[in-house]
């Protein structure tokens, strides 16, 4: 069995040809995708700030093989992202994607005597 790592991945896009059913029901929801509910999740949590009705951004986790690389694993969340943003309907371009390997990131403890 091969060792898996996981990414926590952050998918940024741009609304585009949004439907007037789509924009009024991103209006409608928007105090539900606001900063508190950015989380990590496999099923992904989306964001966006309602004015103006603009950019969105996506935060997945993403467990895969650490030969697949983090290119691999931006892949993936984007793929996710496209395919939740396409079932609810939303217009979109401008995909990227900024992945974190969290089993390879370096974490800075506070020593004792600077607590």
């Amino acid at each position: 069995m091969s060792e898996q790592h996981t990414y926590r991945v952050i998918v940024r896009g741009t609304w585009d040809g949004l439907t007037e059913e789509a924009r009024t029901r991103l209006l409608a929801e928007a105090a539900d995708h606001g900063m508190a509910s950015m989380r990590f999740s496999e099923t992904g949590s989306l964001s966006y700030e309602p004015a103006p009705l603009k950019h969105f951004s996506m935060r997945y986790v993403v467990v895969s093989d650490p030969a697949d690389g983090e290119e691999m694993a931006g892949a993936i969340a984007e793929d996710r992202a496209e395919t939740a943003l396409r079932g609810l309907g939303y217009g979109f371009r401008d995909l990227r994607s900024t992945v974190t390997d969290l089993d390879t990131m370096k974490i800075n403890r506070k020593s004792a005597s600077r607590r």
